[in-house]
């Protein structure tokens, strides 16, 4: 079977979006351009017919990658994730027990995740070992970096961007 990549609600969402962007909207572009391209003549020395076919060639392939993710996407049903323990789709308030500083991240699978942002993998070494942990328990992860210790402070839903 296919390997399925969870997917918030919202993940799914921007995905498909994306995809009808680049279906509608992108391709339609690069194929201006291609045709423009090749009215210019000579293609063998055509700087602006080479550009367009790997504009093309790049969006074709991300639009199939978004096909494969949408083919593969699990999404998961908010209403069906334990409140209680650390899930994908969940806000969790980590304590880092060495420095005392508190830390909050969103579990989501891969193709959501965004570090910076707060957003970690459910496949990160953070996330694996968050995952299925309650309130008040404690985690130790060793990461490249070392050992962390992290105290489970919170676990809440997300809330949604407008």
């Amino acid at each position: 079977m296919a390997e399925e990549i969870l997917l918030t609600q919202e993940g799914y969402d921007k995905i498909v979006a994306e995809h009808e962007e680049l279906v509608s909207v992108r391709r339609k572009e690069v194929s201006e351009r291609l045709k423009e391209a090749i009215s210019y003549g000579d293609l063998s020395e055509n700087s602006e017919y080479d550009s367009a076919k790997n504009e093309q060639a790049e969006l074709e392939e991300r639009i199939i990658k978004l096909e494969n993710m949408i083919r593969k996407a699990k999404i998961i049903d908010e209403n069906e994730v334990p409140k209680d323990q650390v899930s994908v789709g969940l806000k969790v308030l980590v304590e880092d027990m060495s420095t005392h500083e508190e830390m909050e991240f969103v579990i989501v699978g891969s193709t959501e995740a965004d570090p910076f942002a707060g957003r970690i993998s459910n496949e990160s070494l953070v996330g694996q070992h968050l995952l299925g942990k309650k309130i008040g328990e404690e985690v130790e992860i060793l990461v490249p970096d070392g050992l962390l210790t992290y105290k489970i402070k919170n676990i809440s839903k997300e809330e949604k961007q407008a």
